[in-house]
């Protein structure tokens, strides 16, 4: 097998397990109290994207945010809303991260990757979770129930909108820099099997 079929044969596999790893990390998802109503979970689903996206790739990055998803579509009861909001997310993330990365791999670079990556994710978050995610949950939950919940953080709240302005935005710029943090303790120790040292 030749050097260009031998290394694709090894990103896919990384691809594969990191894939596997997202998959279950959307399910250790945790409520934090009083930034944002316990609806809304934090989870770290994207550091497996984040590092294929880097080891790999960014287009790579963006497979594993796909996979994990279309495994996770298997068993949700949310019409796939949650998990086309998470893939987009996601890719906002790990796309602009890795892209940035692979022109100039130094860990200086991938700061600045991780920094643009999370920032895109929290300023598309707002309109992808107005126009995708709570328009669907609002089949199962009234509007005004969900702004309820936010009215509990902050009562003078008047808007969907402005409650995604306020809470989700940050807390989504919190989780990219929660998962950038773990990627940059992680990535060194890991680097030979995501570069295939141990495959």
């Amino acid at each position: 097998m030749n050097k260009t079929k031998t290394d694709h044969v090894r990103a896919v596999v990384v691809a594969a397990m990191l894939s596997a790893v997202a998959f279950v990390l959307m399910f250790l998802d945790f409520s934090v109290p009083f930034l944002i109503p316990n609806f809304v979970k934090m989870d770290f689903s994207e550091l497996p994207a984040l590092l294929a996206a880097f080891a790999l790739g960014p287009l790579w990055g963006v497979v594993v945010c796909l996979v994990k998803n279309l495994i996770h579509l298997l068993f949700t009861s949310t019409a796939g809303a949650g998990e086309l909001a998470n893939f987009l997310l996601g890719v906002c993330f790990v796309l602009p991260a890795g892209w940035l990365y692979r022109g100039n791999k130094t860990r200086g670079r991938a700061l600045v990757g991780v920094l643009v990556g999370a920032c895109c994710m929290a300023v598309l978050s707002i309109p992808i979770n107005y126009y995708i995610t709570y328009p669907v949950y609002s089949n199962f939950m009234p509007i005004d129930a969900i702004l309820n919940m936010y009215r509990e953080l902050r009562p003078s709240a008047n808007s969907l909108l402005e409650c995604l302005a306020i809470f989700n935005a940050p807390f989504t710029l919190l989780k990219g820099a929660l998962t950038a943090a773990l990627c940059f303790l992680v990535y060194k120790p890991l680097s030979p099997i995501l570069h295939g040292g141990k495959l």
